[in-house]
């Protein structure tokens, strides 16, 4: 694990940050796992593993950085990995294999670790069946939520790999805006935001769905991408998905075979803060 530094430009803490959080709660049994049973565990072959959600029968959403091996660097196989839907004490509601991986093309892995690649930290997995069953239902994907919003977020991690853990309520507690050299629209180039969240994550869970409770219905609004520090302040980074996910259904669906991300521009740093992924 590699640590660095990042600036949270114009990152605003006060008010939400005052809100309480709920804790993390196993999902240990049947009727606790009741409407998580589509957020799951991906096992990365002997690589170790990271979470996921479907947003269809067929399509896991997840973080880019998932796909990759954290030693070398290189790409994951496709073939290696494996979704295990509602993952609990050893069993899943289902098993799938995976047919393709396709990380956000904006994403790249390798050299320096960066904040600044946390907006693309995308990707999605195709299985190689659907899953069509009453009790997995894909969850819908929503607009980035506001400063101050209440989200939740179900995860598995390092010392919690056997069930998923649940978070009810946590917050958004600001947004870092990541300015994007190259991509010039106007002078400068480009802004791109992070979700700085008061959300409990550790190793493990990249790519957990962030969820928007609103008006009763469960909607993925953001990714956790990593884990970070602002202030001493433990609080977790998540990529929001704007309109990302129907680009990649996009590129995945014009796609016979596995993808690779493409090339990207190098990304602005900045310092004040400490970064991980998790």
């Amino acid at each position: 694990m590699r640590a660095l530094a990042f600036a949270l430009f114009g990152l605003v803490l006060t008010g939400a940050a005052e809100a309480q959080d709920m804790g993390l709660r196993s999902l240990q049994t049947g009727d606790d796992s009741r409407g998580w049973e589509a957020v799951g565990r991906i096992n990365l072959g002997d690589r170790g593993f990271c979470t996921g959600a479907l947003i269809a029968e067929d399509l896991v959403l997840t973080a880019a950085h998932c796909l990759f091996d954290k030693t070398s660097g290189v790409s994951i196989n496709a073939s290696d990995m494996q979704f295990l839907a509602g993952w609990r004490n050893g069993r899943a509601v289902a098993y799938r294999g995976v047919r393709q991986a396709l990380a956000h093309p904006e994403y790249v892995y390798g050299g320096r670790e960066s904040a600044d690649r946390v907006p693309f930290d995308l990707a999605l997995l195709q299985l190689d069946q659907p899953i069509r069953l009453t009790s997995v239902r894909p969850y819908a994907t929503d607009a980035r939520p506001q400063t101050g919003d209440e989200v939740g977020v179900v995860s598995y991690a390092q010392d919690r790999a056997e069930a998923p853990s649940l978070q009810q309520v946590c917050r958004v507690l600001g947004r870092q805006s990541v300015l994007r050299a190259g991509v010039v629209v106007k002078p400068g180039g480009t802004l791109f935001d992070t979700l700085v969240l008061s959300c409990d994550v550790d190793f493990g869970s990249s790519g957990a769905p962030v969820f928007s409770f609103r008006d009763g219905t469960l909607r993925i609004v953001s990714v956790i991408s990593a884990k970070a520090e602002v202030d001493g302040e433990k609080v977790s980074l998540g990529t929001p998905l704007a309109d990302h996910v129907e680009f990649l259904r996009g590129k995945l669906a014009a796609s016979g075979s596995s993808l690779r991300p493409g090339n990207v521009r190098v990304l602005s740093g900045g310092s004040g803060g400490k970064f991980v992924q998790p």
